[in-house]
């Protein structure tokens, strides 16, 4: 009896052993059948993955997207986009004009893979247009560090003799991946060296005065912005939002750039109406 017993229970466990590993297996077969799907990341779309449950091709480039598993993919992607944003640090003043802000602000925070804030000289509230009240997340001695710095316009004379944030423009700008200037914004650029050599644009009524104060620049009228490669320049205050919305296009592909466009309702962009400095053709420029 006692041999008999172990032998039943010994022949019962491995029964059960083989109904749950042939189980297991179908549900492996089931789960590959339905959570594989078909991810591709489309041509100038940055960290951007699409995920298609049918075989599929980019539209720019015709390559077909690979077949993975969904809900692998989904994690390594909320993980790649996370870790991968980009910092965009967006300047504030005392007169900073509302839409040289506002509007890059807008374009950034619309759009995936980019975390945006607002530093000033310290935390202490400022004023806009003199009647609007804004209180920065940082200060210049504990901003994060940007990967794209906005600087915006407006009242920006007193500013540009400001040692500590010039310091801090020419600092920033070792590191940064893009430096954006907007309206008045690019005399800042100026008097931190970062327009010698180079061609430039701005606020309509700032052109003469930005030309005398940086002589080794070419200041360009009727252009809605320049890009040299890190430093961009655009026009008086609506512009701004062009020369973010270049911003996004140069790193994340036009389609992207087009998708916050359409979502802001800004039919005003005309990507040719900016110009892109070849660095490879000793400051020639040509059309977007």
């Amino acid at each position: 009896m006692n041999l008999i017993l172990p032998v039943r229970f010994y022949l019962f466990v491995a029964s059960w052993l083989v109904m749950a590993v042939n189980s297991l297996g179908a549900q492996k077969s089931m789960m590959k059948a339905t959570l594989m799907a078909y991810y591709g990341e489309p041509c100038g779309s940055g960290y951007h993955v699409e995920r298609y449950q049918k075989p599929c091709h980019c539209q720019q480039s015709g390559m077909a997207f690979m077949q993975r598993s969904a809900p692998l993919m989904d994690t390594l992607t909320q993980h790649s986009t996370q870790a991968k944003k980009r910092n965009v640090a967006i300047f504030i003043h005392n007169g900073v004009e509302i839409l040289d802000f506002a509007g890059p602000s807008e374009v950034f925070a619309s759009t995936e893979g980019f975390a945006v804030y607002t530093v000033s000289l310290t935390k202490e509230p400022v004023i806009s247009q003199g009647f609007i009240k804004i209180i920065p997340t940082y200060s210049l001695t504990d901003c994060p560090k940007p990967d794209i710095v906005v600087l915006p316009g407006g009242k920006t004379g007193p500013f540009i003799e400001n040692k500590p944030l010039i310091d801090w423009i020419k600092h920033t700008a070792t590191q940064a991946e893009v430096m954006l200037s907007v309206c008045t914004g690019a005399g800042l650029l100026a008097k931190a060296g970062l327009l010698d050599g180079k061609q430039a644009t701005t606020f309509h009524s700032y052109i003469e005065s930005l030309q005398r104060a940086t002589p080794n620049a070419k200041i360009l009228a009727n252009t809605r912005f320049v890009d040299n490669g890190q430093i961009i320049t655009t026009a008086g205050v609506s512009a701004g939002i062009d020369g973010a919305l270049h911003v996004v296009a140069k790193l994340k592909g036009q389609a992207i750039a087009h998708q916050t466009a359409r979502y802001m309702e800004y039919d005003k962009w005309k990507p040719e109406e900016g110009l892109i400095v070849n660095p490879s053709n000793k400051g020639a420029v040509e059309n977007k």
